[in-house]
């Protein structure tokens, strides 16, 4: 992987990067001919670095710190090798990595090797899952005492609304979105289409489809940097947060996914609108596993406000044809790229756990047989349902006795996230509200 540095003599230093819990960035700056004799070896950081808090501080009750010493765990690259790191002042590179004990084995609490857990099983039935995000943001002037929607780089005013699906609002900030691509192209992030959204300078990129669920991760957790680095350097934020104005959209993670079998064909497509029993049985796993699962999919406090009724996120658990007020959907289009549409998480989650509850939810209906109820028609806000936990620590209590988790995640990585997210819960009580938007306005 050095020969790349070798092949990029411009490189000043490497940042050597995994993802925690929460899908932050935790690692070590090295100079660039530092980085070069790192070789495949690794690096050595603690094992507790992977269950900080949204602040960054230890749990004060993990074992992983003072019961245990705080042992190092080893850091190993990724497949992905180096990716140049567009938005800094100087040209710059991410190794990303993940953790693996000392005796050489995945660390269990790693969310990167949760996700492959996932991947595995699914080979195991001769399947893999092909895998998409759209990723929804809000571009924010958080310079005054209150958030606001940004001046456009180009006219040096602010758009007076928000904007649906116009093409005006995004070429207000066509300068910054013509950066974006060129700096996605340089990181093998597949961006496609871009649209405003319902938000105050809310927009969305599709990220394409990918055979490798692994990588559809990496994509989108390198995606949240890129775009939240390159908004600092235009003067705003670009904020994933579930809900940055209480009288507006939420940001959504939305995944696309579907299965291919040993033979390359899409295992949800039979030729009929409805699809193949493995669609059927995908999509009620995906629906038993909403409630259990809410926490990875709205795992901080702010993530509650997004999951109010007619609000374009769900609350219902539910799923329907063409439907977006449903938590499931099986979109439209052609019979033969039948797939999955899961709507429930927001904007702040971190991807690989999200990918991996998705996934790991499709494959315990596959894997029992399961049944969806009918599918909805019409408005599912107000339809009489069992409904998506309203409170984050309603969550917390359910993943942490779930059968369901317990099926999908190690009883490591469930107990350090319990931990990681009751020590912020406490925490965030104290918190008014202009300081809770300041946590997590550009950090999740």
């Amino acid at each position: 992987m050095n020969s790349w540095l070798d092949e990029h003599p411009e490189i000043k230093n490497v940042r050597c990067g995994v993802a925690d819990l929460n899908g932050q960035a935790r690692g070590k700056r090295l100079p660039a001919s530092a980085a070069r004799k790192l070789g495949s070896e690794g690096t050595r950081l603690p094992i507790s670095l992977l269950s900080l808090d949204i602040w960054g501080e230890d749990i004060e009750n993990s074992p992983l710190v003072f019961e245990s010493g705080d042992p190092d765990g080893i850091l190993k690259p990724t497949e992905r090798g180096y990716v140049p790191m567009p938005w800094l002042s100087v040209p710059s590179a991410l190794m990303p990595q993940w953790m693996f004990n000392e005796d050489g084995t995945p660390y269990a609490g790693d969310p990167r090797h949760a996700l492959a857990n996932v991947v595995a099983m699914f080979k195991k039935h001769g399947l893999t899952p092909v895998v998409a995000t759209e990723m929804e943001f809000y571009l924010i002037d958080d310079s005054g005492k209150e958030i606001q929607q940004p001046k456009s780089p180009r006219s040096g005013k602010r758009r007076p609304g928000a904007e649906i699906l116009s093409l005006r609002a995004l070429d207000a900030f066509d300068l910054f979105f013509n950066e974006l691509y060129d700096a996605c192209e340089a990181m093998d992030i597949p961006a496609d289409a871009a649209i405003s959204e319902a938000g105050l300078g809310q927009f969305e990129i599709n990220l394409n489809h990918v055979d490798d669920a692994l990588k559809a991760a990496d994509d989108a957790w390198l995606f949240k940097m890129l775009v939240r680095g390159l908004a600092r350097k235009y003067g705003m934020a670009a904020s994933f947060m579930a809900k940055p104005y209480s009288d507006y959209a939420g940001n959504g993670m939305h995944t696309h996914f579907s299965l291919l079998d040993e033979h390359g064909n899409n295992a949800f497509a039979n030729g009929t609108f409805e699809g193949s029993p493995l669609l059927a049985n995908a999509i009620a796993g995906c629906l038993n596993g909403i409630q259990e699962l809410a926490l990875i999919f709205a795992p901080h406090g702010n993530s509650y406000d997004r999951l109010v009724p007619d609000s374009h996120a769900p609350t219902g658990v539910c799923w329907g044809y063409e439907n977006r007020t449903a938590s499931v959907r099986v979109p439209g289009g052609s019979l033969a790229a039948r797939r999955i549409e899961h709507r429930v998480a927001g904007g702040d989650v971190n991807p690989y756990l999200f990918i991996a509850a998705t996934l790991g939810s499709a494959l315990i209906g596959i894997e029992d047989a399961l049944t969806p109820p009918a599918p909805i028609k019409g408005n599912a806000y107000a339809q009489d349902m069992p409904q998506i936990p309203a409170t984050w620590k309603e969550a917390i209590d359910t993943f942490e006795k779930s059968p369901f988790a317990a099926r999908i995640f190690s009883k490591q990585l469930i107990e350090n996230f319990v931990l990681t997210k009751r020590q912020e819960a406490h925490y965030f009580e104290e918190l008014s509200d202009e300081e809770r938007i300041e946590l997590y306005l550009d950090t999740v």
